[in-house]
């Protein structure tokens, strides 16, 4: 099990003074996704034919989610990075 830290991949303090862009927001939803390993199990279907975990794919769905949610704000909010607008994923 792997629990992502919200942010580390993000160093707010440069960024409070600019306006946070789309960019920032896909770039830490591409961070979270890399964490969770999804290429990993999407890479291992193709190979393999064995699905990927039905917890893994409802990860993905829910980082996409909350991606598209935050770059729909205005503004969107300088600590977007914080664990409190991204998903966690727990396996046993």
């Amino acid at each position: 099990m792997a629990v992502i830290e919200g942010g580390l991949g993000y160093t707010g303090q440069a960024r409070r003074e600019e306006q946070i862009r789309v960019e920032d927001v896909e770039a830490e939803a591409a961070r979270r996704l890399r964490k969770g390993r999804v290429n990993e199990w999407r890479t291992r279907e193709l190979i393999t034919g064995t699905p990927v975990p039905a917890d893994i794919k409802y990860l993905e769905l829910q980082i996409n989610f909350a991606t598209r949610a935050l770059c729909k704000l205005s503004p969107i909010p300088p600590d977007f990075a914080d664990d409190l607008y991204w998903p966690t994923c727990w396996r046993d």
